[in-house]
């Protein structure tokens, strides 16, 4: 009988807040059992980046990591975010540890390749090691994972959280039932983009490209489903999209094959 993981991904928007922070804290604290936060930081990066007097690159929402950018984004989310988070955690009882993929090497990328776009140093996620997170866990700690990798030769790589999550989330699989919870500001996938009473509680494989044809679904939570159907696929046993405040609840939009 496997052993239960909840696997919580949150957005940049909550831990970059205090009073959004701290309530996520709080909830993700009374999670009982294994569990492994996985964080974003955009805007603390962008904000960063600005009064560094570097320029912010986006296409579709995602960033492009030039080598100025990488210098921020690992300070920013490698160093003040994650161990904001860590601080709070240890405050709340709970022994946790920050981690890039460098750490241990828990995650190695490969540098995406230039294409339509040249997306600077940004990682596409090529290997898990589940060795050194399994014995993490095993020590009752909490891994706290920034969205940085590396490519095993000395180069760390942006990568996004989202990824880092559901890939994390594959690889353990094998050896726990894993629960992959998305948190944003959201209690869910909308019916109604304006109406946060109309959450879909359930979505089906199949109900997806229906949701996205007509409109329903559309930019970022296009690519945060294709990561939960993927999850599942490779032997994830539920992804939840909710938020961060119904963490206790573990209630919002259940994503199935």
């Amino acid at each position: 009988m496997k052993d239960s993981l909840v696997i919580v991904k949150v957005g940049g928007k909550i831990v970059e807040d205090n009073d959004t922070l701290q309530q996520l804290l709080k909830d993700f604290a009374a999670i009982p059992g294994k569990k492994i936060l996985v964080h974003g930081g955009g805007r603390s990066a962008t904000a960063m980046a600005t009064r560094l007097g570097i320029e912010s690159k986006m296409v579709d929402g995602r960033r492009i990591t030039d080598a100025d950018m990488l210098q921020v984004v690992t300070m920013v989310y490698g160093g003040l975010v994650n161990k904001n988070i860590v601080a709070g955690l240890q405050a709340k009882g709970l022994n946790a540890i920050g981690l890039t993929g460098a750490d241990g090497n828990v995650i190695r990328s490969v540098k995406r390749p230039v294409k339509d776009i040249d997306w600077g140093f940004v990682g596409d996620v090529e290997a898990v090691n589940t060795d050194t997170l399994t014995t993490i866990l095993n020590q009752d700690m909490i891994p706290v994972l920034a969205p940085l990798t590396h490519d095993g030769n000395g180069q760390l790589l942006n990568t996004n959280a989202d990824t880092i999550a559901g890939e994390t989330a594959k690889a353990l699989s094998r050896i726990y039932k894993v629960t992959l919870v998305y948190c944003f500001e959201k209690p869910g996938v909308l019916l109604h983009e304006d109406d946060d009473n109309s959450v879909i509680p359930y979505i089906s494989y199949y109900d997806f490209p229906r949701l996205v044809e007509d409109g329903t679904i559309s930019g970022g939570m296009i690519p945060k489903l294709q990561n939960a159907f993927s999850a599942l696929q490779a032997g994830v046993t539920s992804v939840l999209i909710t938020k961060a405040s119904n963490l206790d609840t573990l209630t919002g939009t259940t994503i199935a094959l």
